[in-house]
């Protein structure tokens, strides 16, 4: 055998760590992008944080230092700092009262469209009825609808019944523009139940009433939470509907806050603590119910 045939299999067996390098360097790559991707979150959530840390920290600042800066000048002299804005703002009737009412607004609200919306889209999704199919068109017609349009027609119909400047017109007006998408949501949810699992509870002697508490309630948890997040948020953050159909002796937050706005001069005093004192009810409700929100939005993406 010459020498040049004897060379070639150490050429190749020298040849061999030639990928494992390769692979190295592609891992190295892949982790190096990773990190990059990573520190950019990091720098937009931390960019994306800041007006919420700049209201913080001006709820905690005396109308004489705000008017001397900004709230950075805190960062430099914490003890600034004062918790009077605060203990002013929750002696005052008329802050503390809104805050009940957006409660006995917003909760009534979310937990009539989530009720409605499940019976709703259940019945929509498995039981079959004449003219099914349209209804449901209709139902997904009225996504488009703005709130706007219904603003004047719906006021004459709550004074005409007496519903007009009442907690319970705000509730019933919220419900009204929930449900659409709450039916839609929930039906294409329970939609994607395999057909033999309701099969299989119906031959077991379900009916559709234990079929749908012990079977599709269940399952379908993650989505009716993830849409009770969104509607409360939507209610509790709501101005508009509330400064239109709200009472004017007991108005959610955002009215009252908007109430407190003095004719002249600055008063951040009062609205930033009132803002973020209004943010901490649905910050709460979102951590509180966060595991079943991201469940419901990964099933949504996986179905």
């Amino acid at each position: 055998m010459s020498a040049s045939a004897q060379a070639r299999p150490g050429a190749r067996a020298g040849a061999r760590p030639a990928p494992r390098a390769g692979a190295r360097a592609g891992r190295l790559a892949a982790a190096a992008a990773a990190g990059a991707v990573r520190v950019f979150l990091v720098l937009a959530a931390l960019f994306w944080l800041v007006p919420t840390l700049g209201l913080l920290i001006s709820s905690f600042l005396s109308p004489t230092d705000l008017n001397k800066g900004g709230w950075w000048q805190a960062l430099t002299a914490p003890t600034r700092l004062t918790a009077d804005n605060y203990e002013r703002l929750l002696a005052n009737d008329t802050i503390t009262n809104a805050l009940l009412s957006t409660v006995a607004i917003a909760v009534p609200a979310t937990l009539l469209v989530l009720v409605l919306g499940s019976f709703a889209g259940y019945a929509f999704a498995w039981l079959e009825f004449p003219g099914r199919d349209w209804l449901f068109l209709v139902v997904v017609g009225l996504l488009v609808v703005p709130v706007q349009v219904a603003l004047i027609p719906v006021s004459e119909l709550f004074g005409a019944i007496g519903l007009f400047e009442t907690t319970a017109g705000v509730v019933l007006f919220h419900t009204a523009f929930g449900l659409p998408f709450a039916v839609f949501l929930l039906r294409n949810f329970f939609a994607e139940i395999p057909r033999e699992l309701l099969e299989a509870a119906r031959l077991d002697g379900a009916g559709e009433l234990r079929l749908f508490t012990r079977v599709v309630l269940p399952l379908g948890g993650p989505a009716i939470a993830s849409l009770g997040i969104f509607q409360f948020l939507w209610v509790w953050n709501d101005m508009l509907v509330a400064l239109v159909f709200a009472s004017s002796a007991h108005p959610p937050i955002t009215v009252a806050l908007q109430q407190q706005v003095r004719q002249f001069g600055n008063n951040i005093d009062v609205l930033a603590p009132g803002a973020f004192l209004s943010m901490v009810v649905p910050l709460v409700v979102f951590f509180a119910f966060q595991r079943q929100f991201v469940s419901g939005v990964m099933a949504g993406a996986i179905k």
